[in-house]
């Protein structure tokens, strides 16, 4: 089992707009032929991938091109979560047309996830009572779950099956299932964002199936949103968990600069990597101020640095640190903030 140290002082005394002054100007500049230029290739990744799928007769191949798809899904989608996030553009129209665009592969509704994803993973990080994505059992949760819901846990907890995670708990009850108050305005046009991923879907898997039989459409539509949910589970869960950072289930133990400084992690990967992933993994500057341009990231993580290294957690990307991390964070006291392994619930 793993302790947590207390949070320090300085946090319970820290606004958030004092942590967001440590980024400076240039952290802010929008530049619309970047964000452009980051779509176009993102798009053009994904139709050769999707191209490809069809094209070739090998079945091994037409797989393997639609993993390639749904890798390119994820980078795709990254790029619309910060135009839902008003990052890139002025206007709200725009990032919503280009947005939805960009979420298709992944089948995720653009609407619904401003609405899960901006209001309360971003308004409450970590405070489990309203933030549930990636929320730990306690041992005591767990124990009392039957044998098949702690065998969906574990498995949902393991780096190679994460992605259950997300289609469970995220997109199947969050979008899917979802029925919004109608009079809740940030949500309206819910019914319509369902629809626009439904029959992309429809489309594309009719024309693949058309042209290149029934494995092109799975390769193409099925295999993308499969890689997809693995991706996105995996980052979410890098994103915020770790054996020295905490989870909340009371509001008075938890702040907003607890939850955005203190529990969103920074995770350094090659040059090439976070350009692809649009540094998706350089969060923590994310959750302080979703209004920073994915391209202007790694200058913000630098800014906070400077003023709030001590309280950020940051790591180098290697597989031998993320199993680690998977190893050990999977059951937790939120009395004590502690960590402790399936072992311990035995």
């Amino acid at each position: 089992m793993t302790d947590l140290a207390a949070p320090p002082a300085t946090s319970a005394r820290l606004t958030l707009g004092q942590v967001r002054a440590a980024f400076s100007p240039d952290c802010y500049r929008r530049s619309t032929p970047r964000a452009l230029a980051a779509l176009a290739l993102d798009l053009a990744l994904f139709v050769t991938a999707v191209w490809a799928a069809i094209a070739v007769s090998n079945p091994v191949l037409t797989l393997l091109f639609g993993v390639a798809a749904g890798t390119a899904t994820a980078f795709l989608f990254v790029w619309g979560h910060d135009a839902a996030h008003g990052a890139l553009f002025r206007s709200e129209r725009v990032a919503e047309v280009l947005g939805t665009i960009a979420m298709l592969p992944s089948l995720n509704m653009y609407r619904l996830w401003i609405f899960g994803h901006n209001k309360v993973h971003h308004g409450f990080t970590s405070l489990s009572t309203i933030d549930w994505i990636w929320r730990p059992l306690t041992i005591d949760e767990y124990r009392a779950r039957s044998a098949w819901g702690r065998f969906v846990y574990r498995l949902e907890r393991h780096p190679v099956t994460c992605g259950l995670h997300y289609l469970l708990r995220v997109w199947w009850p969050g979008m899917v299932r979802f029925r919004p108050d109608p009079r809740a305005k940030r949500v309206r046009g819910a019914r319509l964002s369902k629809a626009i991923s439904a029959a992309y879907a429809l489309a594309v898997g009719a024309l693949a199936w058309w042209l290149g039989g029934p494995l092109a459409a799975f390769a193409v539509v099925v295999v993308p949103f499969a890689v997809f949910t693995w991706y996105i589970a995996f980052f979410i869960y890098l994103h915020h968990t770790h054996p020295d950072v905490a989870f909340y289930d009371d509001r008075r133990e938890w702040s907003a600069v607890d939850g955005q400084l203190r529990s969103s992690i920074t995770i350094r990967c090659s040059w090439l990597w976070e350009r692809l992933t649009h540094n998706i993994l350089v969060h923590t500057p994310h959750h302080v101020d979703t209004r920073i341009p994915f391209y202007r990231l790694r200058q913000a993580a630098s800014d906070l640095a400077a003023r709030f290294g001590d309280e950020i957690t940051t790591y180098r990307f290697r597989w031998s640190t993320v199993r680690r991390i998977f190893a050990t964070c999977q059951l937790y006291d939120f009395d004590e903030h502690r960590w402790h392994r399936f072992a311990d619930a035995a």
